[in-house]
């Protein structure tokens, strides 16, 4: 039968299950199921369960629930309120103050829990109530919350770099290399912003608190120490190529738990929680990378990426034109699913599109998670817009509207990791060549 009109049935059966609230992960199972026992005389259950089976005791995959357990621990710590504490003092002299408090806090936070919802939640509770207490604008720390939480998804230890990993098949090892100087890019651009909006608008920003005396903000800078040093010992370890990432992750969840111990929150209580909301949240992506393996197989048995491959190239557009068409459709995808999902939903079909057009798998996870973190933010289902929107008093639009300028640097990020794709490149090069 005709690709296309196989392609088209099988979205259709998508888009109708998942309109229905049917999980994402039996959603592509049965999509699967019904590409090849309809379009193909494979046996379908045979290759589910074998695919699925594969899927499943993938090495790469056991970094996932100890980095995600990591997470779990550090959120229950005392390290948010510290890093205000020892951050406040430092950005009291640039144009936007305490607002840059957000951005440096959620890219240290992103650091060591690999989530942008952990990153908002733990960040937002310490940091919103210190902002409004001090009169800043409403608009600038929901908006400035929202556009630096999604660095969660960016920075190393990423949850979701290890998903597209998986997917890809890359190494998952690189693909933190090269999500730090993107990370950090995304730091400055938007503390840029901030500080134009301050410049622009000086009767928004609050008056420059006392000067604090250099051994007291030295003093308070002691708190962000050990988190620094978790970041180092599991980051660094990698990019030395001394540890694995799941390696690496054991390393993290010990660092974690001492942190832990040490800010005197380690109790039996703390632990059993933290468990069971890592095992929640490994089984659910766990189960999607499994549905969506099956559905790449399946996709590989009706034809539909080769015909995809082939109709896209017959339009022989330049790299440029194909991640501009790729990044509408990333950002429209966005505002309706979540950015696990985006990845795995997508990879069976659009890699053998970029391979086809020559660009660095490296490379392209980045840039696809730098336009998932647009999702993040995006209405109706930004889950970083719920989360705020718990904390705080506004609807979900108002919300959306204050996280839109912070919209706009991540558009202005995407375009320049399409222009210097250096950004993402040079670290894993400098691995490749060590």
């Amino acid at each position: 039968m005709d690709p296309s009109i196989v392609s088209l049935f099988l979205i259709g059966a998508m888009l109708v299950m998942l309109a229905s609230g049917i999980w994402v992960a039996l959603t592509l199972m049965v999509v699967g199921y019904l590409g090849i026992s309809l379009f193909s005389s494979a046996p379908a259950g045979a290759i589910m369960s074998t695919t699925i089976w594969a899927q499943s005791w993938s090495w790469a995959l056991t970094a996932l629930p100890l980095f995600i357990w990591m997470g779990e621990i550090l959120y229950r710590t005392k390290l948010a309120s510290n890093m205000f504490k020892g951050l406040a003092p430092w950005m009291n002299a640039l144009p936007g103050r305490l607002l840059h408090v957000n951005v440096v806090s959620c890219g240290l936070f992103a650091a060591v829990s690999g989530s942008s919802a952990a990153t908002t939640a733990t960040i937002g509770r310490i940091t919103i109530p210190e902002l409004e207490k001090r009169d800043y604008d409403q608009k600038m720390i929901v908006g400035s919350l929202a556009g630096s939480a999604t660095l969660g998804f960016l920075i190393p230890p990423s949850i979701i770099l290890i998903v597209y990993g998986v997917a890809a098949e890359v190494s998952i090892s690189r693909l933190f290399i090269a999500g730090i100087l993107p990370g950090l890019m995304l730091m400055v651009l938007f503390m840029g912003y901030i500080m134009l909006w301050s410049l622009w608008n000086p009767d928004k920003t609050p008056a420059p608190e006392r000067r604090i005396p250099l051994f007291q903000r030295l003093r308070a800078t002691a708190g962000l120490f050990p988190m620094l040093f978790l970041i180092i010992a599991v980051i660094g370890s990698i990019y030395a190529g001394i540890a694995t990432p799941t390696e690496a992750a054991a390393v993290g969840v010990l660092g974690a738990l001492m942190l832990s111990a040490v800010s005197g929150t380690l109790t039996w209580s703390s632990i059993t929680e933290s468990i069971a909301g890592a095992t929640k949240t490994t089984c659910m992506i766990t189960l999607i990378l499994a549905g969506a393996a099956f559905l790449s197989v399946s996709m590989g048995f009706t034809g539909i990426p080769r015909a995809l491959a082939s109709w896209v190239g017959s339009f022989e557009l330049s790299q440029f034109e194909l991640l501009l068409a790729l990044t509408l459709l990333f950002v429209v995808m966005g505002c309706f699913l979540d950015g696990i999902s985006i990845v795995v939903l997508t990879a069976s079909v659009i890699m053998p599109m970029v391979q086809a057009a020559g660009i660095d798998l490296i490379w392209f996870g980045i840039y696809l998670v730098v336009v998932i973190e647009m999702s993040q933010i995006t209405p109706p289902v930004g889950i970083n817009l719920f989360i705020l929107q718990s904390m705080t008093k506004h609807d979900l639009l108002a919300v959306a509207k204050m996280a839109f300028p912070f919209f706009l640097v991540l558009v202005l990020a995407t375009l320049l990791l399409i222009i210097f794709p250096q950004i993402a490149t040079y670290l894993p090069s400098l691995m490749t060549r060590g």
